[in-house]
Formats: C-alpha cells, sequence, structure tokens
C-alpha cells in the first residue's frame, strides 16, 4: 500500500495519544526482547552516559510511527541530540516554536538496561505550542502502561492515579538521581542527597527519570528530584504527575516549561519543604541559590 492510500485512513483515525501509546508499546516490547543480548555499546557524554543500537534502533522505530500518522509534526529525540546540555539546549531551541513537537526518549534508563536491571521505560510526550498535552511512558518490564492527556487525569492500567497523601518530608519516599555529568550535575545532586536524607523516611535511586515521575504520579514515591536532565527525561513524565494532582517545578520553584533541566516533582503536599531543603543545601543547580 502506497503513502496516498493510507493516508486518509490513519491519520482520520488515530488520535495523539493512540498514536503515542501504540509508538511506547511496539517499542517497549522490542527493546523488552533485546535484554541480555549482546549489544553494542558505545559512550556519549561521558563515561557513564551509554547509548547503545537498542537506544538507536527504538528511536527510528518511533520516529517512523509517529510520523506515518504526523508526518508534519516535529520530533525531539534523545538519539538526535549531540551528548551534553548546551547541545540539549540549542536543540529544544531550534524545536520549541513548533505547533506540534514530539519529545521522545527510546530507553530511558539505558544503564539498567545494559547491565539487565529492570528499571528503563520508553517516554513520550507531545507538546502543542510549547505546552505539554499527551504523555505516554512505557515499562516493558512490568509492562505498565502510564498515560495521561492534559485536563483529562492519568492513568496506569486503566485505573485514575492520584499522588500520593504523606504532608512531610519525614513520612516521604524522595527519589534522586546521578546524570552521567561528573562536573557539575554529580556534585549537585550529591548536595541534595546529603541535605535530605536525614529529614525523609528513605531515598530511592532507581536510574529512570520517567519512571520516577510516573512513581509519583501513581502515588507510590512521596516526591524526586534530580539536577541535569534534558526535556525528554522529563516531559511525558511531568504531565503524568500533574494530572494525578501533584506538582512539578524546576528546583527552585519556578514553573515546569520544557527548558527545566533542574526538576522537583511531589505530591504536592510537602513540594515546598522538598524545595526549602535543596535551597538551603545550595543544591538546586541554579545560580541564583548559589
Amino acid at each position: 500500500m502506497n503513502e496516498n492510500q493510507k493516508t486518509p485512513y490513519v491519520v482520520s483515525s488515530k488520535s495523539y495519544t493512540a498514536v503515542a501509546i501504540n509508538a511506547a508499546a511496539k517499542t517497549g516490547e522490542w527493546i523488552k526482547s533485546k535484554v541480555g543480548s549482546n549489544l553494542k555499546m558505545s559512550t556519549k557524554y561521558s563515561e557513564q552516559d551509554l547509548v547503545t543500537e537498542v537506544d538507536k534502533g527504538a528511536e527510528q522505530m518511533i520516529r517512523r510511527l509517529i510520523l506515518t500518522h504526523f508526518p508534519d509534526h516535529a520530533i525531539l529525540g534523545e538519539e538526535g541530540v549531540e551528548p551534553g546540555p548546551d547541545a540539549s539546549n540549542l536543540a529544544l531551541q531550534a524545536v520549541k516554536d513548533e505547533e506540534f513537537l514530539w519529545i521522545v526518549d527510546p530507553v530511558d534508563g539505558t544503564t539498567n538496561f545494559v547491565h539487565g536491571f529492570p528499571f528503563f521505560s520508553v517516554s513520550i510526550a507531545l507538546a502543542h505550542h510549547g505546552e505539554v498535552i499527551v504523555g505516554v511512558i512505557y515499562d516493558p518490564i512490568r509492562d505498565e502502561l502510564f498515560v495521561a492527556e492534559k485536563g483529562k487525569g492519568a492513568y496506569v492500567h486503566g485505573n485514575r492515579m492520584q499522588v500520593s497523601l504523606e504532608e512531610q518530608l519525614t513520612d516521604g519516599l524522595i527519589a534522586v538521581g546521578f546524570p552521567p555529568d561528573p562536573s557539575f550535575a554529580l556534585p549537585m545532586n550529591m548536595a541534595a542527597v546529603q541535605a535530605l536524607a536525614p529529614k525523609v523516611r528513605n531515598l530511592r535511586a532507581g536510574g529512570s527519570a520517567a519512571l520516577h515521575l510516573a512513581y509519583v504520579a501513581a502515588g507510590r514515591l512521596s516526591g524526586y528530584t534530580e539536577i541535569g536532565l534534558n526535556p525528554w527525561d522529563i516531559a511525558a513524565g511531568a504531565l503524568l504527575v500533574q494530572e494525578s494532582g501533584g506538582m512539578v517545578t524546576s528546583t527552585a520553584g519556578h514553573p515546569y516549561d520544557l527548558s527545566v533541566r533542574h526538576v522537583a516533582a511531589s505530591n504536592g503536599k510537602l513540594h515546598h519543604e522538598l524545595i526549602t531543603v535543596l535551597k538551603e543545601a545550595k543544591a538546586t543547580g541554579i545560580a541564583e541559590d548559589k
């Protein structure tokens, strides 16, 4: 069947969310089939920043599935951007004025994937004029699909999600992370860990920003913070948290947008306390708080 024959059928019958779900599910199943295989692997920004042929193949698969239905839409994907924060910022600037922008992380948690540690995900978001309107995160190992549409709530296994009820950090289970930037992000994140550890019930570091955000949305984590992320790490998960009744800001407490790289997400109830701890520890990664 050629492109002209199928265009009227697919474009008219596929919603944005359906395409995101289909792309995440199909790609996730393919990624799962590659676990434990002999992977070709290289490094990008640092020795800790891994990329495999599975990351690249997964992004190509997602791009094909999206562009089949929406050939005029722009796509910002991790594997299409040079490593490092400067390149990430430039890539976002280049597409931020697009009417429809898909933001894709084909394997969020590549290091986990490489080691066979079962905590990684496919993250796909769609922004309309810079505002995220669809967010889908798929965990192929647990076969868990997290889906949010702007203004319509967020769901996992088809059930409506709600953030947790803890009102204080002392009762909270908080996730942190360690992105592959040893010079700036690592010291900042370590400062956050040191400041938070005595004030929370416990800390977790799963190694997938997208799943951390999905878990905040699902009420499995009270909050999550990390310095030095990229738009594709956060976009889908941010909408999941917001649509589940939670809050997502920069680590300095400013409203979330696609340019936020230092993120704090929570059930909302303990958000102010979380931000306060980060500011007092000078662990926001933002110059005004140093």
